[in-house]
C-alpha cells in the first residue's frame, strides 16, 4: 500500500499548480490522474501544419492576473487573439449575415503561444513525472481515522494523511464512493454545481492558407441559427499554421462526427464562399462524452451555478479531505484563472 502525506486527485491545471506550489514550500505530493494523459480540460491538438488547436481551455484576459502572473513566472509567452477584419453575425440561416468590425479599443483576449498545453507541460516538468500516476481512477475514498484510504479502478490502494480533490464537484460525488457518506447538504450542492466545459462541443478546421484574412475577414462568426455558434481565427502566433476554431451547438452532440463536419462545412461555404471548402483537416471534441471530466446532472443546472460556493472552503473528514478545482474558486470560477486561484488557496493552508 502506497502511503503519502498528500495525495492530489486530478492532473488538470488546478492539481498541477497545487503540487507545484506545495513543492515550492518543500512539501511533496502524489497526483493521481484517471486519464491516460495529463491536462484535464486543457487539450491542445497539433495539426499537420504545426498549428496548435485548442479542444479545451483557450482564452484569458488581463483581468486574469493569477494566470498572467504564473505565465510570466514560468516564462511562457502569450499573444493577442486576432480580430482584425470583417466579422459576421447570423440571425437566420436563410438571411445573409450582418457584417461588423471589432474596434481596436475593445479589451483583448489572449492565447498562450504554442498552445495552452505548454502550460501543463511546463508544470509537469517542474512537478516531475515521478510524482504523477496516470490510469489511477479513484473509485472509493474511506476515512480510516488518522488517514484516508483511496482505492482505484484496478484495486490499487493508497494511504494519505490528507487528500486534495481538484475534480469538478459534480464529477467527484458521482464517481467516487465515500465511506462514511458525505454530509447530505454538501453532496446536494456538489450535484448542482456547474461543470465548466461540460456541455461544450469545440471544433477546428485546419487550412493550408488563411483564406479569410486574404479576403479581409477576421474569421470571427456568431450565429443564432446554425451549427457554429461562435468561431474565431485560431492561427499560430508564428504565422505558419492556420485554422478556424469555435463552439458548436450543444444539441448536435447526438450527431455523428461526420454529420457535424458536413453541417460545419455547409455553414462556412454559405458565409465565406468556395475557399472555405479547401480545409485539410476537421477536428471536434464533445466534452459531454468525456466521462473522466464530466458527469451528467441529476437536475437542471445553469451555467456557473454554485461555482465558488462557500461550502467548498470547508475541509471534510476532520480536516483530511480538501475540495478544490476551478469550480470551487471564489475568483473567476470555471476559468483557468479560477483553477490557479483555487490551487493558491489550498496550498496556503499547508
Amino acid at each position: 500500500m502506497n502511503h503519502q502525506k498528500i495525495i492530489i486527485i486530478g492532473a488538470g491545471l488546478s492539481g498541477l499548480v497545487t503540487s507545484y506550489l506545495l513543492q515550492k514550500k518543500g512539501i511533496e505530493s502524489l497526483i493521481l490522474e484517471a486519464d491516460t494523459r495529463i491536462g484535464g480540460r486543457i487539450e491542445t491538438l497539433q495539426g499537420a501544419s504545426g498549428v496548435s488547436m485548442e479542444m479545451g481551455a483557450t482564452w484569458f484576459g488581463s483581468e486574469h492576473q493569477n494566470l498572467v502572473q504564473l505565465l510570466e513566472e514560468l516564462e511562457l509567452p502569450f499573444f493577442k487573439q486576432h480580430t482584425q477584419g470583417i466579422s459576421l453575425f447570423e440571425t437566420m440561416s436563410f438571411v445573409p449575415p450582418q457584417k461588423f468590425e471589432i474596434p481596436d479599443s475593445e479589451v483583448p483576449s489572449y492565447r498562450i503561444s504554442g498552445g495552452t498545453s505548454k502550460l501543463t507541460e511546463k508544470l509537469t516538468d517542474l512537478v516531475g513525472l515521478q510524482n504523477i500516476r496516470l490510469n489511477a481512477k479513484i473509485e472509493v475514498l474511506k476515512d480510516i481515522g488518522s488517514h484516508l484510504e483511496l482505492t482505484d479502478a484496478v484495486g490499487n490502494t493508497y494511504l494519505a494523511d490528507r487528500v486534495i480533490s481538484t475534480l469538478p464537484p459534480n464529477l467527484l460525488v458521482n464517481t467516487i464512493s465515500f465511506e462514511p457518506n458525505l454530509e447530505e447538504y454538501f453532496e446536494s450542492v456538489a450535484r448542482k454545481t456547474h461543470t465548466w466545459m461540460g456541455e461544450s462541443i469545440k471544433f477546428s478546421m485546419e487550412y493550408a492558407h488563411p483564406f479569410w484574412r486574404e479576403n479581409h475577414y477576421s474569421g470571427t462568426v456568431f450565429s443564432q441559427s446554425s451549427i457554429i455558434q461562435e468561431q474565431y481565427d485560431h492561427s499560430s502566433s508564428d504565422g505558419l499554421g492556420f485554422s478556424l476554431k469555435g463552439f458548436l451547438n450543444g444539441g448536435t452532440s447526438t450527431l455523428s462526427k461526420e454529420e457535424r463536419q458536413k453541417k460545419v462545412v455547409d455553414q462556412l461555404l454559405r458565409m465565406f464562399g468556395p475557399a472555405a471548402e479547401n480545409y485539410t483537416h476537421y477536428y471536434d471534441k464533445v466534452w459531454r462524452d468525456q466521462r473522466l471530466t464530466f458527469a451528467p446532472y441529476a437536475d437542471l443546472v445553469m451555467g456557473h451555478q454554485n461555482n465558488g460556493h462557500p461550502i467548498f472552503e470547508q475541509a471534510l473528514y476532520n480536516q483530511k479531505l480538501y475540495i478544490s478545482g476551478s469550480e470551487t474558486s471564489g475568483q473567476h470560477p470555471g476559468y483557468m484563472d479560477g483553477a490557479i486561484a483555487a490551487a493558491k488557496n489550498i496550498a496556503a493552508q499547508f
